[in-house]
């Protein structure tokens, strides 16, 4: 008999995790609480509480290549880098083609997952949901991923700003904003410089008489395409560039990204340098915040000190006077109520995840929690990879360490990141991209093994190495071996430059035939120059 799992979120770790429990064989029977798809990329007019809520220009920061699933390419067509419409277009398709909309219970909300009486034995676990019509339901599951999001509780640090409650205006976090209509002509301050602030902060820049971005520590801006036009992460995010960063000192890294940065707009000169280097925290990713500076429609401040009405004094002494409105963008936090508190033991309620996945507390490991990380990287692929390897663990084809090593690990992965997020809450759900995608791959036996690659297929094997790491790369082999995942890597490149070739654009022979007569001539002239020195030189050689 097949073994039951319970997915709990339809969002995109939900749809792969329904997907890759199809894959090992077992019945994936998947709660969303809301009527749809997508979880943080479905937009709603009005945010719902426990879920998250996204603005409705939302654009996705990583390109379709780089954020697609593995063994399920976006359209060709697709734009390279989507809206929150393409994407649950792209949700819908995958959910179509993979036939898994049949395993999802929509408006039925989880209210609770305990571990049953005989857990140490059986490792099955007691689901209790609430369906539309309001009653409860008791099932009895194998395993459980939990693909809730954590994007759902805004953090509104009010008492970080000594007289708010005078503010006659609005506040709201970033988590209730929608769009600019309400804030037409009006002065708003935005506090914040993650890639939220900066993309709400560049909007209102468009339609409010003044906007003020407020940061404590600055940022490092770049934005979504680099050399040629062509996609930051597909030209960044590159196996080879992984190993020459291992091999070169941190401190000449910082130096030469920043100078690299500060080439395209002086972030001292437009206020935004930070207080890190570029290398310790994440970049900003944002393609106008520099230009509504430059045009002066967006003002840069420091950190707010104090509200007095309707004026804001920042710290650095510079005071704003009527200010309408205050949006704060100053992150989330994560709960997952329905869970065992005790897999939160600390006082601030941290999950202690082995890899960011499973809890080492438990005697069988048949609960995972998926998407519960940071990083320098699109989430779809790892959250996938993820996925993979949760559900051959809850299928008894994986097997993890034992707890204490498991401690260990994510107590090491802890002090690694410290310096850089000095709370150990966040500095826990920091992960390197590629290391941490080939350490997972690795587990569930699909890591791309590069040195054969070269040897017996070369042209794949530079493109994987020397190329963009594309999840491709973990269907070529091993278990969820995908045949058309070699002709992915191959055509990605096709793929990028589809949905930009919109016109004929005219050929110039004439050029490329003038080109190659220059370059010969040059080099003719050269060798004959050269020539010129190395006869006097050959006939006064005795």
């Amino acid at each position: 008999m097949a073994k039951r799992v319970a997915v709990i979120g339809a969002g995109s770790s939900g749809l792969t995790s329904i997907k890759c429990c199809l894959d090992e064989g077992m019945e994936p029977v998947c709660f969303e609480s809301s009527d749809d798809i997508g979880g943080l990329w479905k937009f709603k007019e009005q945010p719902e509480e426990d879920r998250c809520s996204i603005y409705r220009s939302l654009i996705a920061n990583t390109s379709k290549e780089m954020m697609c699933y593995s063994d399920f390419p976006m359209p060709d067509h697709f734009p390279n880098f989507v809206n929150n419409s393409k994407l649950m277009q792209y949700f819908r398709l995958y959910a179509e083609h993979f036939n898994l909309l049949k395993h999802i219970h929509f408006q039925t909300t989880v209210r609770s997952v305990r571990q049953r009486p005989d857990f140490s034995n059986s490792g099955q676990w007691e689901v209790v949901t609430m369906g539309r019509d309001g009653r409860e339901e008791t099932h009895v599951f194998d395993g459980v991923l939990v693909c809730a999001g954590h994007y759902t509780q805004p953090i509104k640090p009010l008492s970080d700003f000594p007289g708010i409650d005078t503010f006659p205006g609005t506040i709201i976090h970033s988590w209730e904003y929608k769009d600019p209509d309400p804030y037409l002509g009006k002065r708003v301050v935005v506090v914040g410089i993650g890639n939220s602030g900066g993309d709400i902060a560049v909007e209102l820049s468009r339609a409010c008489e003044k906007i003020f971005l407020s940061t404590r520590k600055g940022a490092w801006v770049i934005g979504r395409v680099v050399d040629r036009g062509l996609p930051l992460d597909m030209m960044m995010v590159r196996r080879v560039r992984d190993l020459i960063y291992g091999l070169l000192p941190r401190a000449l890294l910082n130096l030469i990204w920043e100078r690299i940065l500060n080439q395209g707009y002086d972030h001292k000169l437009y206020g935004l340098q930070p207080v890190y280097r570029i290398l310790d925290h994440y970049i900003v990713i944002n393609d106008d915040l520099p230009g509504r500076i430059l045009l002066g429609e967006l003002v840069i401040k420091s950190n707010v000190q104090k509200i007095q009405g309707s004026t804001i004094v920042f710290d650095d002494g510079t005071v704003e006077e009527k200010i309408d409105a205050v949006i704060l963008c100053t992150g989330y936090d994560y709960r997952f109520p329905f869970l065992p508190t005790s897999l939160s033991p600390g006082s601030n309620g941290d999950l202690k995840l082995y890899r960011r996945i499973f809890p080492p507390s438990l005697e069988r490991p048949t609960l995972a929690i998926l998407g519960l990380f940071q990083t320098k990287g699109s989430i779809m692929p790892a959250v996938e990879l993820q996925a993979r390897w949760a559900t051959r663990v809850i299928a008894g084809l994986n097997q993890l360490p034992p707890a204490e090593k498991m401690d260990k690990a994510i107590e090491k992965d802890v002090q690694a990141n410290l310096k850089s997020f000095p709370c150990p809450k966040l500095a826990a759900l920091q992960v390197d991209y590629i290391p941490y995608l080939d350490a997972i791959a690795k587990e569930v036996g699909v890591s791309p093994n590069i040195a054969s690659l070269l040897l017996t297929d070369p042209a794949l094997g530079l493109r994987v190495f020397f190329g963009p790491c594309s999840p491709y790369q973990f269907r070529l082999n091993g278990p969820g071996h995908w045949s058309g995942a070699r002709q992915a890597i191959l055509t990605q490149w096709d793929r990028v430059a589809k949905p930009m070739k919109t016109r004929p654009i005219p050929e110039h022979p004439s050029f490329s035939l003038f080109f190659w007569l220059g370059l010969s001539g040059g080099a003719a002239l050269i060798i004959a120059l050269l020539a010129m020195h190395m006869v006097p030189l050959f006939l006064n050689s005795d």
